[in-house]
């Protein structure tokens, strides 16, 4: 028995005034797989992610998300399969709720208060459910307000998954944060990955050490083309970083994370 895949893109191109975004990009997730889209900034990370999400129609090239082709769709049906957590929704979100209310209203994709749906008592456990999958089940009572960026973001991650979707996109949820708190989303994100049951996830960034354990794929980007995808095991080397980043880099696994670095860094 065949597994459809989540995500078929082929020969996607992206062209915006002129410049291509993204060039003849191939990827294929399959049911269950933790992929990281790598690259620096300016590669096409975002531009891919928007096609991934249906927000953007690739000017070439096929993209079948959840098993419908995109131009052949109404992707309103689509979006609710979606997990989303970027930087748009915690702008959206009011500071004096607390984080189990932030997270149950996902069920409804508002931010309106929890009075103005109904909500019976299997989706407030499966709310409580979502926090305890990215460890963060302490904040429940905390009003959002109060949180650090960090504990905000595994709240908003807790909140993706309330719809049970099908495929889950987190955009450089390690942005901003300082070490302490990227150390606590990582083992979050690592919680989520071998989570039981949990749908195939993509963590965009562009630092190695951001990288979870149990993500067991990696695209790697460079000016809108791919320089190496496939298992992180073989694909993430001290050659695909140079290429990915024009730069002269070398890396190292100590256990289930990475590092890398610039041999000019040791000439200092």
């Amino acid at each position: 028995m065949t597994t459809q895949p989540v995500v078929s893109l082929e020969n996607i191109t992206v062209v915006r005034s002129g410049t291509r975004i993204l060039e003849a990009i191939n990827w294929v997730i399959e049911p269950g797989q933790r992929w990281v889209l790598f690259g620096a900034n300016g590669s096409g990370k975002t531009t891919l992610m928007e096609v991934v999400s249906t927000y953007l129609f690739p000017t070439e090239g096929t993209a079948e998300i959840l098993g419908h082709r995109l131009g052949k769709v109404d992707v309103r049906e689509i979006r609710p399969r979606i997990g989303f957590v970027g930087p748009v929704p915690s702008s959206l979100v009011r500071k004096h709720f607390r984080s189990l209310d932030i997270v149950v209203t996902g069920r409804h994709a508002s931010f309106v208060a929890t009075r103005w749906h109904h909500y019976d008592e299997t989706d407030w456990e499966l709310a409580r459910e979502c926090l305890r999958v990215v460890h963060a089940e302490g904040l429940a009572e905390r009003e959002f307000g109060t949180m650090s960026q960090g504990e905000q973001k595994r709240v908003l991650i807790a909140r993706s998954l309330v719809t049970r979707p099908e495929l889950v996109l987190l955009d450089e949820p390690g942005s901003g944060l300082d070490l302490g708190a990227r150390e606590r989303l990582v083992e979050s994100l690592a919680a989520l990955a071998k989570a039981p049951g949990s749908p195939p996830v993509v963590l965009v960034t562009h630092h190695v050490e951001e990288i979870p354990p149990g993500f067991g794929h990696i695209l790697m980007l460079a000016g809108g083309r791919v320089v190496a995808a496939g298992p992180i095991d073989q694909v993430l080397t001290g050659h695909a970083l140079t290429e990915t980043f024009d730069l002269p880099l070398q890396l190292e696994r100590r256990g289930e994370r990475w590092r890398a670095w610039s041999p000019a860094d040791e000439l200092g």
